[in-house]
């Protein structure tokens, strides 16, 4: 087995990626990891509150570079993508320079981006999204995804702004919120489009109730993160996303 260092750059108040993201990774049939984080300050998912997280990025990305990662996801989808159209391409290409100048060329990989990215692998461009922002944020996120030639044809926001609590939302409420969108004509559903909103024991069951492919913010990082580093992606019982194709 191969083994690789996964940097994580992280909301203070985020406590879910740092769940989801081993345990998805764990399932891996070739490959080890170890995760190392470093922290944003953010309690409030609000503008103000996302552009001064933002700010702390230089530090946060020296300090997990100190551990010689191999990879480096950037793990707050909103803060990118409330910044406006093609944000996480700018903020990705800023990190790769910021190590460039160190001497290291680790993966480097957004939320944000890893989305886009999943999306594209699976063929969708018409997809739902379940998002436990307030409703103006949320706006934010689909505009940022209509801009990358993204359709949503539906989506909800849980209007829940403390990001602490975000992590606490049990998963009927956002069943729920997932059945009660329309999804006629769909590709697929974003079960969560927030690394913060638990959401891993939900997205092979949405994939059956509802006949399409279920992927969350954490999946498409996962995706992303094994297809940069030239591994297999291949993590059972994560949805067709990390499934691979059978001929």
């Amino acid at each position: 087995m191969t083994h690789h260092r996964i940097g994580l750059v992280v909301p203070s108040s985020n406590v879910t990626v740092e769940t989801e993201m081993p345990r998805l990774l764990a399932r891996h049939p070739s490959a080890t990891f170890s995760f190392h984080s470093s922290r944003m300050r953010m309690h409030t998912v609000s503008a103000e509150e996302l552009r001064a997280m933002n700010a702390q990025r230089g530090r946060c990305v020296d300090e997990v570079g100190d551990a010689g990662v191999d990879a480096i996801l950037y793990a707050c989808l909103v803060a990118l993508m409330a910044q406006g159209t093609g944000e996480h391409v700018r903020t990705e290409a800023a990190v790769r320079e910021q190590l460039a100048a160190r001497g290291a060329e680790p993966l480097v990989v957004s939320s944000a981006g890893a989305l886009v990215t999943a999306l594209r692998a699976l063929g969708a461009r018409r997809i739902g999204l379940v998002m436990p922002y307030l409703a103006p944020i949320a706006r934010l996120v689909v505009d940022y995804l209509s801009a990358d030639d993204l359709d949503v044809v539906a989506w909800t926001a849980l209007e829940v702004a403390d990001n602490a609590e975000v992590g606490c939302i049990p998963g009927d409420r956002v069943r729920a919120a997932a059945r009660g969108l329309d999804l006629t004509g769909a590709d697929a559903l974003v079960i969560s489009a927030c690394v913060q909103m638990p959401s891993l024991d939900l997205v092979t069951e949405a994939e059956a109730e509802l006949g399409l492919p279920v992927l969350s913010a954490a999946t498409a990082g996962a995706f992303t993160l094994l297809d940069g580093l030239g591994l297999p992606v291949e993590l059972p019982g994560a949805g067709r996303l990390l499934t691979p194709v059978t001929v």
